[in-house]
């Protein structure tokens, strides 16, 4: 890789940029290697969902991570019965971890808004988290861009002043050149000159970014019609729609030098930012709240005592001193590896589910084998009865959290999260995401759609597609196996 890099891509969208993003994040690495470049920004759209995987897979890979995040920006407040203005895009890039910690935060303000208003930031909320944090302007599309768009230039140039007082000298002018079959998008024409204008006029450096959304031109087509899945528009339809141009892919360093060789300050300020940002998220060990003063002593005490109640109650075909010699040998695991407050904090609110009438499932996956959790009512389900391994569990030579596969009802549920919130902190409480994956099958049905395609017809070419275990094979796959399809 070459040690003097001309151009470093500053805005790329992942597949967690979520259907409009075509970047597959455990590839870019390889892409950065193949372009000689040293470093790579992701600027995933109104979220920091993948800060961790790509940390872990780029540095890994030897390539520098550069976390960001595009969040759109509220830049003008309604006037009273007035609709508000749609919000526009700025890049945002953490210099280190108080400014990462930062992003994090905006992320946060970015969803927490009443009335079902769309994700965006105000500039207030810039200005209380911009500690740390680089900001390039948004381009042609940013908040002075769409200014600027609309004739307004004193507006555009009393916001990028704003700006540049909640970011000093971490503020960058950005210039986009998108330039396709019919010559450069409109937008990028009529607001490039004002950009670099302001730029001088302000003394802000100026920073070029190639939008990228998909790694090569070949993908343009099929990202187009995922922007339609998203939408639920169609490819071909006459009305008004998102669409990005074939050169939002992951250019090269010779392109993008070509593309602005009348700038070249711009281009050596996309390798400037990148040795200004010096932080990549980290692994970090399991953050528990505190439950008692001597945990391990509290979990030792119920647990026994629970473990009596229940051999009270129910027939048992082993000895008493297999069951304590078993409780004993698990508490000891638990305790090496620093999970009795887990085991009392899980224990506790499913007591609590359980007091109040909340119906709460017996116990699923590897979890079920633990005597400990069956002696604190976690479970209910005997694991010496039936020969379960505690090992599947919690393996002392494979230290990770624990984790119980909880069922609750699901018209109750939000009252046990309610009284987690309460007894432990909102602060201490965060609940998961999981994300959809467009599987074969589902691709090809919405490929149709988004096409016009019958209805008949796509339907007969999802069946087609071959299932493995519970999930269809990939397309890829699938055409290997033609002999099963015929």
């Amino acid at each position: 890789m070459t040690s003097s890099p001309r151009f470093i891509h500053l805005r790329t969208h992942t597949e967690y940029s979520l259907l409009e993003g075509a970047l597959r994040l455990k590839k870019l690495p390889d892409l950065c290697k193949k372009h000689e470049m040293p470093a790579i920004a992701v600027t995933d759209t109104n979220n920091l969902f993948s800060a961790l995987e790509f940390s872990v897979s780029a540095s890994g890979a030897g390539v520098q991570p550069i976390i960001g995040c595009q969040v759109d920006l509220r830049f003008t407040e309604p006037a009273p019965g007035e609709r508000p203005k749609p919000p526009a895009p700025l890049v945002l890039l953490a210099q280190s971890e108080a400014g990462y910690e930062h992003l994090m935060k905006l992320n946060s303000c970015l969803y927490m808004r009443e009335g079902g208003e769309l994700p965006h930031v105000t500039l207030e909320e810039l200005a209380e988290h911009s500690e740390g944090v680089i900001c390039l302007s948004g381009g042609p599309d940013g908040p002075v861009g769409r200014l600027l768009q609309l004739g307004q230039r004193p507006a555009a140039q009393e916001l990028m002043q704003r700006l540049k007082m909640i970011f000093p000298n971490r503020l960058y002018v950005e210039l986009q050149r998108h330039p396709g079959e019919h010559g450069q998008p409109e937008a990028e024409k009529q607001t490039e000159r004002g950009h670099v204008e302001m730029a001088y006029a302000m003394d802000l450096p100026l920073v070029a970014t190639n939008d990228v959304y998909f790694p090569n031109t070949e993908m343009y087509e099929a990202h187009d019609a995922m922007i339609c899945i998203a939408e639920g528009a169609y490819v071909d339809q006459a009305e008004p729609r998102r669409r990005l141009t074939a050169q939002h892919y992951f250019k090269s360093q010779e392109e993008m030098v070509a593309l602005f060789a009348d700038l070249p300050e711009a281009l050596e300020n996309t390798v400037e930012i990148a040795k200004r940002c010096a932080f990549m998220a980290y692994r970090r060990d399991p953050i528990l709240p505190k439950f008692a003063d001597d945990e391990v002593a509290e979990l030792r005490r119920i647990a026994n005592e629970g473990l009596q109640q229940r051999l009270a109650v129910i027939p048992h075909a082993v000895s008493m001193e297999d069951y304590q010699e078993r409780l004993d040998f698990e508490l000891g695991i638990i305790e090496g590896m620093g999970f009795p407050g887990y085991f009392l904090i899980v224990a506790d609110f499913i007591q609590w589910a359980k007091d109040h009438d909340i119906p709460v499932g017996p116990g699923r996956g590897s979890g079920a084998g633990s005597l400990v959790a069956y002696a604190l009512t976690i479970t209910d389900l005997d694991p010496l009865r039936y020969s379960l391994l505690f090992e599947r569990f919690l393996n002392p030579e494979r230290v990770s959290m624990p984790d119980f596969d909880i069922d609750f009802c699901m018209d109750r549920r939000e009252e046990v999260i309610k009284y987690v919130q309460e007894k432990y902190g909102r602060d201490k409480v965060g609940q998961i995401i999981t994300f959809g994956a467009l599987l074969s099958k589902a691709a090809v049905r919405d490929m149709g759609r988004v096409l016009q395609m019958p209805y008949g017809q796509v339907d007969r070419l999802s069946k087609l597609i071959p299932v493995e275990g519970v999930k269809p094979m990939s397309i890829v796959d699938a055409l290997k196996e033609e002999p099963r399809l015929s």
